[in-house]
Protein backbone atom coordinates (compact mmCIF):
# COMPACT_ATOMS: atom_id res chain seq x y z
CA UNK A 1 0.00 0.00 0.00
CA UNK A 2 1.06 3.41 -0.88
CA UNK A 3 0.07 6.48 1.06
CA UNK A 4 0.62 9.87 -0.87
CA UNK A 5 0.52 12.93 1.76
CA UNK A 6 -0.59 15.31 -0.79
CA UNK A 7 -0.63 18.98 2.00
CA UNK A 8 1.01 19.93 4.86
CA UNK A 9 -0.12 17.82 8.20
CA UNK A 10 1.53 17.03 11.41
CA UNK A 11 5.68 16.28 10.91
CA UNK A 12 4.95 13.09 13.10
CA UNK A 13 2.14 11.26 10.47
CA UNK A 14 4.56 9.77 8.35
CA UNK A 15 6.21 7.96 10.81
CA UNK A 16 2.89 7.02 12.21
CA UNK A 17 1.49 6.00 8.98
CA UNK A 18 4.26 3.74 8.17
CA UNK A 19 2.66 0.62 9.94
CA UNK A 20 0.11 0.56 6.98
CA UNK A 21 2.13 0.73 4.10
CA UNK A 22 4.52 2.88 2.32
CA UNK A 23 4.42 6.77 2.67
CA UNK A 24 5.48 9.66 0.48
CA UNK A 25 4.78 13.34 -0.44
CA UNK A 26 6.16 12.89 -3.92
CA UNK A 27 3.07 14.11 -5.88
CA UNK A 28 4.61 12.22 -8.98
CA UNK A 29 3.90 8.74 -7.85
CA UNK A 30 -0.02 9.71 -7.77
CA UNK A 31 -0.31 7.04 -10.53
CA UNK A 32 0.89 4.59 -7.52
CA UNK A 33 -1.32 6.00 -4.55
CA UNK A 34 -3.50 3.37 -2.76
CA UNK A 35 -4.49 6.15 -0.37
CA UNK A 36 -4.07 10.21 -0.80
CA UNK A 37 -4.06 12.57 2.27
CA UNK A 38 -5.23 16.53 1.09
CA UNK A 39 -6.29 19.44 3.24
CA UNK A 40 -7.44 22.17 0.67
CA UNK A 41 -4.86 22.93 -1.46
CA UNK A 42 -5.08 19.81 -3.49
CA UNK A 43 -8.13 19.75 -5.63
CA UNK A 44 -9.39 15.99 -6.19
CA UNK A 45 -11.13 16.73 -9.39
CA UNK A 46 -11.99 14.17 -12.19
CA UNK A 47 -9.00 14.35 -13.38
CA UNK A 48 -6.80 14.33 -10.40
CA UNK A 49 -9.11 11.04 -9.68
CA UNK A 50 -8.38 9.80 -13.22
CA UNK A 51 -4.57 10.11 -12.76
CA UNK A 52 -4.84 7.83 -9.63
CA UNK A 53 -5.73 4.32 -11.36
CA UNK A 54 -4.83 2.71 -7.90
CA UNK A 55 -6.60 5.01 -5.72
CA UNK A 56 -9.20 3.80 -2.87
CA UNK A 57 -9.43 6.70 -0.33
CA UNK A 58 -8.91 9.98 -0.16
CA UNK A 59 -9.07 11.73 3.41
CA UNK A 60 -9.71 15.16 3.48
CA UNK A 61 -7.97 16.40 6.63
CA UNK A 62 -10.35 19.27 7.70
CA UNK A 63 -14.24 20.01 7.07
CA UNK A 64 -15.03 20.84 3.90
CA UNK A 65 -15.36 18.51 1.26
CA UNK A 66 -16.07 21.17 -2.05
CA UNK A 67 -12.28 20.20 -3.18
CA UNK A 68 -12.94 16.78 -3.89
CA UNK A 69 -15.70 15.23 -6.61
CA UNK A 70 -16.82 13.34 -4.40
CA UNK A 71 -20.11 12.12 -7.04
CA UNK A 72 -16.90 11.21 -9.02
CA UNK A 73 -14.89 9.45 -6.53
CA UNK A 74 -17.76 7.53 -5.94
CA UNK A 75 -18.38 6.33 -9.15
CA UNK A 76 -14.66 5.13 -9.76
CA UNK A 77 -15.00 3.47 -6.60
CA UNK A 78 -12.80 5.53 -3.96
CA UNK A 79 -14.10 6.68 -0.77
CA UNK A 80 -13.85 10.01 0.64
CA UNK A 81 -13.68 10.98 4.56
CA UNK A 82 -12.90 13.68 5.99
CA UNK A 83 -11.98 14.51 9.71
CA UNK A 84 -14.45 16.72 10.58
CA UNK A 85 -14.60 16.11 14.71
CA UNK A 86 -10.56 17.15 14.99
CA UNK A 87 -11.03 20.47 14.03
CA UNK A 88 -13.98 21.95 15.89
CA UNK A 89 -11.91 23.48 18.23
CA UNK A 90 -9.43 25.31 17.02
CA UNK A 91 -11.81 26.81 14.37
CA UNK A 92 -14.27 27.85 16.87
CA UNK A 93 -10.93 29.59 19.04
CA UNK A 94 -10.02 31.35 16.05
CA UNK A 95 -14.19 31.91 16.26
CA UNK A 96 -14.32 33.81 19.18
CA UNK A 97 -10.69 35.60 18.76
CA UNK A 98 -12.20 37.43 15.75
CA UNK A 99 -15.65 38.25 17.08
CA UNK A 100 -13.76 39.62 20.13
CA UNK A 101 -10.63 41.48 18.05
CA UNK A 102 -13.40 43.72 15.88
CA UNK A 103 -15.76 45.15 18.34
CA UNK A 104 -13.00 45.56 20.08
CA UNK A 105 -10.43 47.64 17.97
CA UNK A 106 -7.64 45.33 18.90
CA UNK A 107 -5.85 45.48 15.20
CA UNK A 108 -6.54 49.61 15.26
CA UNK A 109 -5.05 49.45 18.94
CA UNK A 110 -1.96 47.73 17.92
CA UNK A 111 -1.74 49.67 14.35
CA UNK A 112 -1.64 53.14 15.93
CA UNK A 113 0.67 52.38 19.07
CA UNK A 114 3.03 50.98 16.95
CA UNK A 115 2.18 53.92 14.49
CA UNK A 116 3.26 56.06 17.57
CA UNK A 117 0.00 57.21 18.19
CA UNK A 118 -2.45 57.38 20.95
CA UNK A 119 -5.77 56.69 20.15
CA UNK A 120 -7.40 55.90 23.47
CA UNK A 121 -10.36 58.65 22.69
CA UNK A 122 -11.22 57.23 19.10
CA UNK A 123 -11.22 53.58 19.60
CA UNK A 124 -14.09 52.76 21.32
CA UNK A 125 -15.20 49.49 22.16
CA UNK A 126 -18.14 46.98 21.99
CA UNK A 127 -18.78 44.00 24.70
CA UNK A 128 -20.01 40.95 23.69
CA UNK A 129 -21.88 40.63 26.65
CA UNK A 130 -25.98 39.99 26.10
CA UNK A 131 -25.21 40.31 23.10
CA UNK A 132 -27.42 38.55 20.47
CA UNK A 133 -25.01 35.83 18.44
CA UNK A 134 -26.50 34.31 15.51
CA UNK A 135 -25.30 31.16 13.81
CA UNK A 136 -25.87 30.02 10.70
CA UNK A 137 -24.93 26.15 10.98
CA UNK A 138 -24.61 24.91 14.66
CA UNK A 139 -22.81 21.22 14.18
CA UNK A 140 -19.59 20.41 15.50
CA UNK A 141 -18.14 23.89 14.99
CA UNK A 142 -21.00 25.76 15.86
CA UNK A 143 -21.64 23.54 18.77
CA UNK A 144 -18.30 24.98 20.26
CA UNK A 145 -18.56 28.06 18.63
CA UNK A 146 -22.37 28.27 21.07
CA UNK A 147 -20.60 27.26 24.34
CA UNK A 148 -17.73 29.27 24.41
CA UNK A 149 -20.42 32.53 23.80
CA UNK A 150 -22.63 31.54 26.38
CA UNK A 151 -19.61 31.80 28.33
CA UNK A 152 -19.50 35.27 27.27
CA UNK A 153 -23.15 35.42 28.66
CA UNK A 154 -24.39 35.99 24.91
CA UNK A 155 -28.00 35.03 23.42
CA UNK A 156 -27.00 32.13 21.17
CA UNK A 157 -29.81 31.35 18.32
CA UNK A 158 -28.88 29.26 15.68
CA UNK A 159 -30.57 28.22 11.92
CA UNK A 160 -29.86 24.78 10.67
CA UNK A 161 -32.00 22.89 8.12
CA UNK A 162 -30.80 19.40 9.51
CA UNK A 163 -31.08 20.58 13.17
CA UNK A 164 -34.81 20.57 14.96
CA UNK A 165 -33.25 21.70 18.49
CA UNK A 166 -29.91 21.84 19.88
CA UNK A 167 -28.51 21.79 23.23
CA UNK A 168 -27.24 24.90 23.54
CA UNK A 169 -28.60 27.17 20.79
CA UNK A 170 -31.85 28.58 20.80
CA UNK A 171 -32.84 27.31 16.77
CA UNK A 172 -34.78 29.99 15.11
CA UNK A 173 -37.59 28.75 11.99
CA UNK A 174 -35.74 30.68 9.16
CA UNK A 175 -32.24 32.57 8.18
CA UNK A 176 -33.82 35.55 8.35
CA UNK A 177 -34.45 35.43 12.04
CA UNK A 178 -30.65 35.28 11.92
CA UNK A 179 -30.42 38.29 10.08
CA UNK A 180 -33.08 40.15 11.51
CA UNK A 181 -32.47 39.55 15.81
CA UNK A 182 -28.55 39.09 15.52
CA UNK A 183 -25.93 41.33 16.36
CA UNK A 184 -23.19 39.38 15.70
CA UNK A 185 -23.28 36.61 12.88
CA UNK A 186 -20.37 33.70 12.39
CA UNK A 187 -21.47 31.03 9.37
CA UNK A 188 -20.60 27.48 10.03
CA UNK A 189 -21.58 25.65 6.58
CA UNK A 190 -20.57 24.05 3.62
CA UNK A 191 -20.65 25.43 0.40
CA UNK A 192 -23.47 24.11 -1.18
CA UNK A 193 -25.79 25.89 -4.09
CA UNK A 194 -28.24 27.05 -1.11
CA UNK A 195 -25.46 28.45 0.81
CA UNK A 196 -23.27 30.01 -1.94
CA UNK A 197 -23.56 33.50 -2.08
CA UNK A 198 -26.24 33.69 0.87
CA UNK A 199 -24.58 36.85 2.59
CA UNK A 200 -25.12 39.31 -0.57
CA UNK A 201 -26.51 42.64 -0.28
CA UNK A 202 -30.20 41.63 -0.14
CA UNK A 203 -29.93 39.64 3.00
CA UNK A 204 -27.50 42.28 4.34
CA UNK A 205 -29.94 44.17 3.91
CA UNK A 206 -32.33 42.72 5.94
CA UNK A 207 -29.72 42.41 9.20
CA UNK A 208 -28.90 45.04 12.24
CA UNK A 209 -27.63 47.89 11.61
CA UNK A 210 -23.55 47.85 12.94
CA UNK A 211 -24.18 43.91 12.83
CA UNK A 212 -20.50 42.25 12.88
CA UNK A 213 -20.35 39.25 10.90
CA UNK A 214 -17.38 36.71 11.12
CA UNK A 215 -16.54 33.95 8.48
CA UNK A 216 -14.58 30.71 9.45
CA UNK A 217 -16.63 28.31 6.92
CA UNK A 218 -16.61 29.09 2.88
CA UNK A 219 -15.20 31.92 1.58
CA UNK A 220 -17.79 31.60 -1.10
CA UNK A 221 -20.91 31.76 0.91
CA UNK A 222 -20.29 35.48 1.12
CA UNK A 223 -20.42 38.02 -1.77
CA UNK A 224 -17.14 40.26 -1.25
CA UNK A 225 -17.82 43.16 -3.63
CA UNK A 226 -21.41 43.32 -1.57
CA UNK A 227 -19.65 42.56 1.84
CA UNK A 228 -17.07 45.34 0.66
CA UNK A 229 -19.70 47.96 0.35
CA UNK A 230 -21.55 46.89 3.38
CA UNK A 231 -18.23 47.87 5.65
CA UNK A 232 -17.74 51.23 3.75
CA UNK A 233 -21.62 52.47 4.05
CA UNK A 234 -20.73 51.12 7.91
CA UNK A 235 -24.13 48.87 7.47
CA UNK A 236 -21.65 46.22 8.66
CA UNK A 237 -19.89 47.62 11.69
CA UNK A 238 -16.83 44.95 11.05
CA UNK A 239 -16.24 41.31 9.48
CA UNK A 240 -13.78 38.77 10.62
CA UNK A 241 -12.44 36.79 7.94
CA UNK A 242 -10.06 33.68 7.83
CA UNK A 243 -11.54 32.06 4.20
CA UNK A 244 -11.00 32.97 1.22
CA UNK A 245 -11.83 32.52 -2.87
CA UNK A 246 -8.49 31.31 -3.46
CA UNK A 247 -5.27 30.67 -1.26
CA UNK A 248 -4.08 33.07 -1.25
CA UNK A 249 -6.23 35.47 -2.64
CA UNK A 250 -5.90 37.80 -5.34
CA UNK A 251 -4.63 41.04 -5.10
CA UNK A 252 -8.31 42.25 -6.35
CA UNK A 253 -10.08 40.93 -3.52
CA UNK A 254 -12.62 43.58 -2.33
CA UNK A 255 -12.29 42.53 1.11
CA UNK A 256 -8.23 43.20 1.36
CA UNK A 257 -9.21 46.99 0.97
CA UNK A 258 -12.24 47.03 2.79
CA UNK A 259 -12.07 49.28 6.48
CA UNK A 260 -13.62 47.82 9.40
CA UNK A 261 -11.99 43.92 8.66
CA UNK A 262 -9.63 41.88 10.53
CA UNK A 263 -8.16 39.31 8.54
CA UNK A 264 -6.37 35.61 8.50
CA UNK A 265 -4.52 33.15 5.80
CA UNK A 266 -7.08 30.47 6.16
CA UNK A 267 -5.63 29.56 9.67
CA UNK A 268 -8.80 28.18 11.71
CA UNK A 269 -7.78 24.55 11.62
CA UNK A 270 -3.96 24.97 11.67
CA UNK A 271 -3.18 24.94 15.27
CA UNK A 272 -0.66 22.60 16.41
CA UNK A 273 -3.17 20.46 18.63
CA UNK A 274 -5.50 20.02 15.64
CA UNK A 275 -3.07 19.01 13.43
CA UNK A 276 -2.33 15.86 15.69
CA UNK A 277 -5.91 15.63 16.51
CA UNK A 278 -6.47 15.50 12.55
CA UNK A 279 -3.56 12.69 12.62
CA UNK A 280 -5.29 10.53 15.13
CA UNK A 281 -8.38 10.66 13.23
CA UNK A 282 -6.55 9.28 10.18
CA UNK A 283 -5.06 7.05 11.43
CA UNK A 284 -8.02 5.37 13.06
CA UNK A 285 -10.28 5.85 9.19
CA UNK A 286 -7.05 3.81 7.75
CA UNK A 287 -7.00 1.16 10.41
CA UNK A 288 -10.60 0.67 10.01
CA UNK A 289 -10.59 0.33 6.23
CA UNK A 290 -7.70 -1.47 6.05
CA UNK A 291 -8.88 -4.27 8.62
Amino acid sequence: MLILISDAFDSSLPEKLKKFGDVTDDKGRLAEANIVLVRSKTKCTKEYINSAPNLKLIIRGGVGLDNIDRPYAKEKGVKVFNTASASAIAVAELTMALMLAVPSNVVPGHTSMADGRWEKKQLKRTELWRKTLGLIGVGNIGTEVARRARAFDMDVIAFDPALDGHEIAKMVGSVDDIYEKADFISLHVPLLDSTEGMINASSIDKMKDGVIIVNTARAKCIVEVDMARALESGKVRGFGNDVWYSDPPPPDSPILKAPNVVMTPHIGASSKENLLRIGDVILDIIGKEAS
